[in-house]
């Protein structure tokens, strides 16, 4: 399988698909930010650095303070992949990102999202 297309992706034009998606459920742009500060170790001033620079995912990912730990956790199907058998590192994580944002709109609480 083929990802360039994936890495190349400019994480600037998914961000706003992932506010528009949870809004539309009720949930927040605010709480989109609290997912990817947990996933990436990311703050409001360097996630907003990374949209600025239009940076591709490999950028987004490569320049992550810290991914969380317990993203082990995180377990399910997403895009029809098991995100805790997906073997690209790279890929993973965006589906990591993906299946986080996926149980915000479907309304899951965010201590279970953050795998608290």
């Amino acid at each position: 399988m083929n990802h360039t297309r994936v890495y190349k992706m400019p994480f600037s034009t998914v961000y706003p698909l992932y506010i528009k998606k949870v809004e539309r459920k009720g949930r927040t742009k605010e709480e989109v930010d609290t997912i990817i500060f947990w996933l990436t170790g990311y703050n409001q001033q360097t996630l907003q650095e990374q949209v600025d620079k239009k940076n591709d995912f490999e950028t987004f990912f490569d320049q992550a303070p810290q991914i969380n730990p317990n993203v082990s956790k995180i377990t399910g199907v997403i895009c029809g992949y098991r995100v805790e058998e997906i073997e690209d590192v790279l890929i993973q994580k965006v589906r990591y990102m993906d299946k986080l944002v996926d149980e915000l709109a479907k309304g899951k609480s965010m201590d279970k999202i953050l795998r608290k």
